[in-house]
């Protein structure tokens, strides 16, 4: 029988016994098996009060319909309210401040709120010069969507001029078919010229992937510039030609961009076209990566790995590993002695260890010794929620091919 306190909640799910020990832990996500009991009608989005089994509470919550039926939004009783989003957003706002990216000349462009990372599940905000861009992955995080556009225009110091709301194609399918891409506060072109490190590039929220552009990738993309000065680089799965551009400001004599999406081939010569005098030391190429590789003809310096998610759920992450190792295998085969790859995982699934030791099981297989240069991941404005170990989802190598 559910006693008094469970009963004077409005809302509210009960765990089984001893399910709440992830929750002890930090852990944000309540799965569908640890559920005892709920209120009566409750409705994917809702904001819950979680109780364990002694109907204790443990704190606060969005509740879905899915296997991950709860993602915990605070670990006390708090009211779930416009003051409750300000002080999370302004935190995350706070941390991209000391990290240098506020009003920062030569970086426009960075995460300003990570999901997780900043105890906000379900919500990403990238930030494009003067733009946030929203896309929610959770019903519960849509339907506090004006609360959260309040929180932006309050707490970000005049930061953001407009709202981009692109949570449609993130969103479950059901309730996704109520919603639409849209501008929740002013209105800009969606194509803004984009700053990293100095580098220039087009940006399109509305037409392109994610919510424009793969932030994650800045600091990695900036490290290349270390060693590409004076040699040939080989950028797959090039998506709008990040790693390129960052190559040829640094001296790189030529600079070969793969993908097998004529779109993609199309961004990155619209982002190459900003600097003419390096077009003709560049390439695109629309190709299969893997077929390509196969059968190399130049003699690359270096060669850039950073395909798109392999798995996306457990269930396919054996099949993601041998795509992996086929892949990095290849390249480790063709590249000139003393060669250099930077190789990437994004799958979440794939955890960093995992991506190392299949890196090792593809130089075995290739017959080449590798040394590790950099261990790579993602970048502050990424933060890792260290009681998520899911967070931390971008895993990257630099090698040194013997």
């Amino acid at each position: 029988m559910i006693s008094n306190i469970a009963e004077q909640m409005e809302k509210y799910i009960r765990l089984k016994a001893t399910k709440e020990k992830s929750l002890q832990r930090f852990h944000p996500w309540i799965f569908s098996g640890a559920i005892k009991t709920t209120s009566p009608g409750l409705k994917d989005g809702d904001v819950v009060t979680v109780l364990n089994n002694k109907e204790r509470i443990l704190g606060k919550a969005h509740y879905t319909n899915g296997s991950i039926a709860g993602r915990m939004l605070a670990f006390d009783y708090v009211e779930i309210d416009q003051s409750f989003w300000n002080n999370r957003i302004a935190a995350a706002y706070q941390l991209r401040k000391n990290i240098g990216l506020i009003n920062n000349p030569k970086t426009n462009i960075f995460r300003l709120v990570h999901a997780e990372g900043d105890h906000l599940p379900g919500l990403i905000i990238d930030f494009y010069n003067g733009t946030a861009i929203v896309q929610c992955h959770s019903v519960g995080m849509h339907r506090a969507i004006d609360l959260i556009c309040e929180s932006l225009l309050q707490t970000t110091e005049g930061l953001v001029n407009s709202i981009y709301d692109k949570s449609a194609e993130s969103l479950p399918s059901e309730y996704a078919e109520t919603v639409s891409n849209q501008y929740l506060h002013g209105e800009e072109s969606a194509v803004m010229e984009g700053l990293e490190y100095g580098n220039h590039f087009y940006v399109n929220w509305i037409t392109g992937q994610k919510t424009g552009f793969f932030i994650d990738q800045r600091e990695n993309r900036n490290l290349i510039a270390n060693y590409s000065k004076g040699k040939k680089v080989l950028n797959t799965f090039c998506y709008s030609g990040g790693f390129s551009v960052f190559a040829l400001n640094a001296g790189a004599t030529q600079v070969d961009s793969l993908d097998s999406s004529q779109k993609a081939i199309d961004l990155v010569d619209e982002n190459i076209s900003y600097y003419p005098e390096l077009s003709e030391k560049h390439n695109s190429i629309k190709d299969d990566a893997m077929d390509f590789i196969k059968n190399l003809s130049a003699d690359y310096d270096i060669i850039i790995l950073d395909p798109p998610a392999f798995a996306k759920h457990r269930d396919a992450r054996h099949k993601a590993v041998q795509g992996y190792k086929r892949l990095n295998a290849r390249a480790i085969e063709q590249i000139k002695a003393g060669g250099i790859i930077f190789t990437f995982s994004c799958s979440q699934v794939v955890d960093k260890e995992l991506f190392k030791n299949t890196i090792a099981a593809a130089a075995i297989s290739a017959k080449r010794k590798i040394r590790i240069l950099h261990q790579l991941h993602q970048p502050a404005d990424h933060p890792v929620n260290l009681f998520h170990p899911e967070s931390e989802y971008l895993k990257g190598l630099v090698i040194q091919v013997d």
